[in-house]
């Protein structure tokens, strides 16, 4: 117990009460007998008095007390030290907000989404915004405005975006690009191509390449049953595609004289000893779709269409270098649609991980497996104890079943009523991870449905070099 412990510091004590404050939540929510819930409650009120007795203040969630950093921290670097990190590999945050997206716009350089782009994207595509826009969920851009030019001036563009397969199962937060992506395709009516990394993911993971290649068809299942057009959609493995087309290799190795290795190493963070020649090279391989003649059997030999790729915010890093070069060899630069990070079950600050299966809700749970992690394993916003959550209400900014809520719930009066309600204490944490199972079960279970019906030769036409049913003129 703290109060026999004098040498216990606040910040210890802060973590005690917020682990111990979850601890009470899981019991909640797991059932417990009530002499195990009660023996919970009381010993995390008798750690808020002592940690009220050592601050001369009550506990506040989110709130830890002050803490002066190691002295190595002081000086320049402490400031970059708290700064969110985000790489294609990486991503950190000491919040438990998750990312500051602002900061992030400003450190890339790129532009933010804002009402006037909406309602431009809503005018010419005569559809309202998707859920994904209204609600901020992609965020950034670059050069929208002028794929917007072009569709207006009945000029073509097309899409492409990408998964790398490192496991066999994909997880509800790998949805999102590819749900936005077949909005994007069904309301510009335009092609798309999807690059499935299977080379990254064995020169970076302790793969074969046939277990790569093995993900990259299994994956490829889960994003066709996303819905996407057969007759507008290329989905190609690299391993496969880069040996069988001059066009696409010729552009690697055109974007590979155009980067020094110093700039690889300054833009992606590579280092002498974690660097392989194939870790340095890959770069120019994401890079090459971004230009038509990649794909001469979509294209033919045309090089002026430019492209727009919806991804998360850590591809960045792979698309600044590609606008750099694409004007010195002669192509348009790609523009780009950034959305947030979907956070892991257990908080904004901890990332999804395909080797815990309780980090997320994957594509292959069932509706129990669906329930008992939300009930177990969402971050709450929630108080301790429902007293204080009457009086105090909960905090939807770090509660993950209301984060979930904001990328699936269709209804924006019902998310809105859901924040309402969660905020002033009216809705419990329970009734509000109930809300989300209710969203999450029937979308698995539909997607499920869908993925059952994608047979070996669906993935084959999909994946099969062609002609796609768009003609550009």
């Amino acid at each position: 117990m703290p109060n026999s412990e004098p040498c216990v510091s606040p910040l210890e004590l802060f973590n005690s009460i917020a682990t111990q404050g979850e601890l009470v939540r899981s019991l909640k929510a797991g059932n417990a007998s009530k002499d195990e819930i009660d023996s919970a409650v009381k010993m995390l009120l008798s750690l808020k008095m002592s940690y009220k007795a050592a601050m001369g203040e009550d506990y506040k969630a989110n709130c830890p007390p002050g803490n002066p950093a190691p002295t190595s921290n002081h000086g320049p670097d402490a400031t970059e030290a708290e700064e969110d990190f985000v790489d294609p590999w990486t991503v950190q945050t000491s919040s438990a907000k998750g990312i500051d997206y602002d900061k992030l716009i400003v450190r890339f350089g790129s532009s933010k989404i804002d009402k006037e782009l909406i309602n431009r994207i809503e005018r010419a595509t005569g559809q309202r915004p998707h859920r994904f826009l209204r609600r901020g969920i992609f965020f950034s851009h670059r050069d929208m405005n002028q794929v917007l030019d072009a569709y207006e001036n009945k000029k073509p563009f097309y899409l492409y975006t990408g998964r790398g397969p490192s496991s066999e199962a994909m997880h509800v937060g790998h949805l999102i690009p590819f749900i936005f992506t077949k909005w994007l395709q069904d309301v510009f009516n335009v092609p798309l191509v999807i690059q499935m990394t299977d080379d990254e993911k064995y020169l970076w993971k302790d793969l074969t390449l046939d277990q790569a290649y093995s993900y990259a068809v299994e994956n490829a299942k889960d994003i066709i049953a996303c819905g996407f057009d057969i007759n507008k959609t290329f989905i190609f493995s690299d391993l496969d595609y880069m040996g069988m087309s001059s066009g696409f290799y010729k552009n690697v190795v055109k974007i590979q004289k155009h980067v020094t290795f110093n700039q690889v190493k300054g833009i992606f963070g590579f280092t002498d000893s974690d660097c392989t020649l194939g870790k340095i090279s890959f770069p120019a391989i994401q890079a090459a779709p971004s230009f038509s003649n990649s794909f001469p059997q979509i294209f033919r030999d045309r090089t002026d269409i430019q492209c727009l790729i919806p991804c998360a915010i850590d591809q960045g890093p792979y698309f600044r270098m590609t606008r750099d070069v694409a004007p010195r060899i002669g192509y348009p630069k790609p523009a780009l649609l950034h959305s947030t990070f979907f956070p892991a079950l257990q908080g904004a600050q901890t990332k999804i991980s395909a080797s815990d299966p309780n980090s997320s809700i994957f594509l292959t749970d069932t509706a129990k497996q669906i329930k008992t992690k939300v009930n177990k394993h969402a971050f709450s916003g929630g108080r301790d104890t429902i007293e204080e959550h009457r009086q105090f209400g909960g905090n939807c900014d770090v509660d993950v079943s209301f984060m979930y809520l904001t990328f699936f719930l269709e209804d924006d009066d019902k998310l809105e009523q859901i924040r309402k309600d969660y905020t002033s204490g009216a809705m419990l944490t329970g009734e509000l991870k109930k809300a989300l199972i209710e969203v999450l079960q029937p979308l698995i279970a539909e997607h499920q449905a869908r993925r059952k019906e994608v047979t070996d030769e669906i993935v084959k036409e999909f994946m099969t070099p062609r002609k796609l049913s768009f003609d550009f003129q």
